[in-house]
């Protein structure tokens, strides 16, 4: 695991031979959509699936990626909740990404999470149990989803999310019949200044109106609620 230094140092390099490279028929995400400031994710916007280089350009930590398949009768949770790969740099991410199915993509009931390695998409998960998720959600119809759905994956990889640097411990999408929810979990769910800060971070990455709105909830009230929503404790 690189230092944060190195890391920096690392995607800075990486964004200098990009910048010399023809991108235009690779993934790159779009930073220049209305009402979002051009440099959302500074050092990831032009990161290519197919580079030819020998060098790879670590992530500051190690991820996971998690998919919860729908419910199946005689399975239980931790049957359906299943370890997909880990990953630790920009390359490993999109060899995998493009691979995938697009959110959009996925059945009802049906969940994608990036979480650091060694952190279970789980209230129960002891780096979770005491926090909480800031969530968006919308209908699906006629949504960019997949582009939100990268954004917010992008983010998270490059660590941008959180100004500590240590509170958010992954990124989830929900897909649900006639509606999405895309949220990012906390460690943490009492320290209201750092959650309002991560809070205003995801709503820019989104690009969410001043008419719609993102709510915090804490995994504790989640698990009590049982089949009902859990309270708000925040709301943006």
């Amino acid at each position: 695991m690189t230092s944060s230094g190195e890391g920096h140092n690392d995607i800075a390099a990486m964004n200098q031979k990009f910048a010399s490279l023809d991108v235009s028929d690779t993934p790159k995400v779009k930073t220049e959509r209305e009402g979002r400031p051009t440099r959302l994710l500074e050092g990831l916007q032009f990161v290519n699936a197919e580079t030819a280089f020998t060098q790879t350009h670590p992530f500051q930590h190690e991820w996971t990626l998690w998919f919860l398949k729908p419910p199946t009768q005689g399975l239980e949770w931790g049957d359906l909740l299943k370890e997909i790969i880990s990953f630790k740099t920009v390359e490993e991410f999109w060899g995998i990404f493009k691979t995938i199915a697009k959110a959009s993509m996925l059945p009802a009931k049906s969940d994608y999470s990036f979480f650091l390695k060694g952190i279970r998409p789980e209230w129960e998960d002891p780096n979770n149990m005491n926090g909480g998720k800031w969530a968006f959600q919308s209908k699906h119809k006629g949504s960019n989803l997949d582009e939100l759905w990268l954004y917010m994956v992008l983010a998270a990889l490059g660590e941008t999310l959180d100004p500590t640097g240590k509170e958010v411990t992954g990124v989830v999408c929900n897909m649900r019949r006639g509606f999405y929810r895309i949220a990012v979990w906390t460690r943490n769910c009492n320290d209201r200044e750092v959650l309002e800060k991560i809070g205003l971070r995801f709503k820019e990455i989104l690009g969410v109106s001043e008419k719609e709105t993102i709510e915090y909830s804490a995994h504790e009230d989640s698990s009590k609620a049982g089949s009902m929503r859990a309270k708000t404790r925040m709301s943006l």
